[in-house]
């Protein structure tokens, strides 16, 4: 898996970058309606999607091979990949595959001619995708994480498999080595600015953030450097309920000295926000009509009541980052067993296991209340730098009167009933639910059972009546023959006794719904789930 390229093809793939600048891009929104994989990484990017009543990815363009593409910007991964072929491509000879909690983008690596904002690289390295409903021609990724996440780095094995970012920052060590993101709310009907994202330099009007914390990206060890991603700290108690109160909730990483403080990582990439239970619950279970269920979209998950604001707000290197109401709670059209629609809570319940590597993903709903930079420090494949990377978190949600009047408009209709909402003093159960069968009260298999359940009984009593005499004179028979002496145990074929497979009554393995997107366990790997070692 780790042989190295032949002489002539890593000459071939040494990759040259040219036109050294800094530039902004803007990022374009695009709408589509979401299903049960959008709640975890995604593997497809072909629909649209309005924020209003679904979510947002973001994609920008890139030139790969003199051809445009549209491309997802994702900082929880690392590779480039692209939906069908490209001209002047070159291939490696090698394969690569990014799996994700649901899908995955696989196929042979190839290097052509790349254009990102006003950067050139001669041959970047990526993957080409085959052409499908859900990747059409056309469409790819661009992963904006840590070389050291990259598959397409460990599958080459050396700088000509680096990613987008690294190959754009290994052409002039002394240029900032810092990427800035910001992400626009479709729905807001106050703040119409677009998505951007720049390379070593800041968004207009945007320049306070120079002067904002900078807060350190823990490092994994070098045993995880596949792991590795954009992760920091929250501050101690760093999530503030809809109370006003701090949450009481405790880090799962065991490295982290301070209990109190949880590691966060920022991903563009993924929908919802993943957060312990403690947390989501913290949030939504003293909301007014707050129901934890699992719904057919979703799995177990939180929802409310569309018109019940709430608010929270992080804090992370002493500053605060508050979340617009807009971003807390998501509308997908979906309704209570009594027909009352609710919508989703968006900071979404995952479970922790043994020695995670973080304990919280802050995706979109998050992303879109902060405008990011993140500084590489030394992350730069070969780069002689000894900085530390880090992260600044500039706020965009300042103005909490505005973003209430926004909620007003968007969720309320202009009639501001905020007033009379208390939240109550015994918490919603949170326990998992059974599936939500609301809109099955009419099936035919529950109506069948009521039109014929007088029959039903009868004939299963009968017949359970004739397998009880059957093992008694089975027991009979038995008690005969031991009585010649003791047989050998028998142990069907293809088990090995007590344990070796599940009993009914133990419960069902749990959904995948909540897998962190991605991610196998395996050095240049995109981050795996830390709930769920595999």
């Amino acid at each position: 898996m780790f042989l190295s390229p032949r002489s002539l093809l890593l000459a071939a793939l040494l990759q040259s970058v040219s036109h050294v600048a800094a530039l902004t891009l803007d990022i374009r929104g695009e709408r589509r309606m979401l299903g049960a994989t959008d709640f975890s990484r995604r593997a497809d990017h072909s629909e649209d999607l309005q924020n209003s009543n679904n979510n947002v990815d973001y994609y920008t363009n890139i030139t790969l091979g003199g051809q445009s593409y549209s491309v997802l910007i994702d900082t929880g991964s690392s590779d480039l990949w692209v939906a069908g072929s490209v001209a002047n491509a070159q291939d490696t000879g090698k394969s690569a595959t990014v799996n994700y909690a649901i899908g995955q983008a696989s196929g042979p690596i190839k290097t052509a001619p790349l254009t990102f904002l006003d950067y050139s690289v001669s041959a970047q390295a990526y993957i080409q995708v085959t052409p499908s409903s859900s990747d059409p021609q056309g469409k790819g990724l661009i992963g904006l994480g840590p070389n050291s996440g990259s598959h397409v780095r460990e599958t080459l094995n050396s700088a000509a498999g680096d990613s987008v970012i690294d190959s754009i920052f290994r052409q002039d060590k002394s240029a900032p080595n810092y990427l800035t993101i910001l992400l626009s709310r479709a729905s807001d009907p106050t703040d119409k600015f677009p998505g951007q994202i720049t390379i070593g330099e800041i968004v207009p009007g945007y320049e306070n953030i120079n002067n904002q914390p900078k807060v350190p990206v823990t490092r994994l060890s070098s045993r995880n450097a596949g792991d590795q991603h954009w992760q920091v700290l929250l501050d101690e108690s760093g999530i503030i309920g809809p109370d006003g109160q701090p949450l009481n909730v405790q880090t799962q990483v065991s490295s982290t000295s301070n209990k109190k403080q949880l590691t966060a990582i920022f991903d563009s990439g993924f929908t919802l926000p993943q957060v312990p239970k403690a947390v989501s619950d913290g949030i939504y279970a003293r909301i007014e009509g707050a129901q934890f269920q699992n719904l057919s979209l979703t799995g177990p998950i939180w929802t409310i009541p569309c018109d019940q604001e709430v608010n929270v707000t992080f804090k992370i290197g002493g500053a605060t980052y508050p979340i617009h109401p807009l971003d807390t709670s998501m509308d997908m059209g979906q309704k209570d067993s009594s027909g009352k629609k609710v919508c989703i809570g968006s900071f979404q319940t995952i479970t922790s296991a043994e020695d995670p590597d973080f304990d919280i993903i802050l995706g979109m709903s998050f992303l879109r209340n902060a405008y990011m930079m993140v500084n590489y420090g030394d992350f730069v494949d070969g780069s002689t730098s000894k900085a530390d990377p880090y992260v600044q978190l500039l706020p965009t949600t300042n103005d909490t009167a505005e973003a209430h009047s926004d909620f007003v408009t968007v969720r309320l209709d202009g009639v501001d009933k905020t007033g009379e909402q208390r939240l109550s003093n015994t918490p919603a159960p949170s326990s998992d639910p059974t599936p939500d069968n609301t809109h099955d009260d009419d099936s035919p298999i529950k109506s069948f059972w009521e039109q014929h359940k007088k029959v039903i009984i009868i004939v299963a009593s009968s017949v359970g009546g004739v397998l009880l005499l059957a093992i008694l004179a089975c027991c009979c028979c038995c008690g005969r023959r031991n009585k010649s002496g003791p047989r050998p145990a028998f142990v069907p074929a293809g088990f090995s006794g007590p344990g070796s497979y599940q009993q009914l009554h133990e419960p069902a393995p749990a959904g995948e719904m909540h897998q962190v997107q991605g991610y196998h366990p395996t050095p240049g790997s995109s981050y795996p789930n830390p709930w769920e070692r595999r």
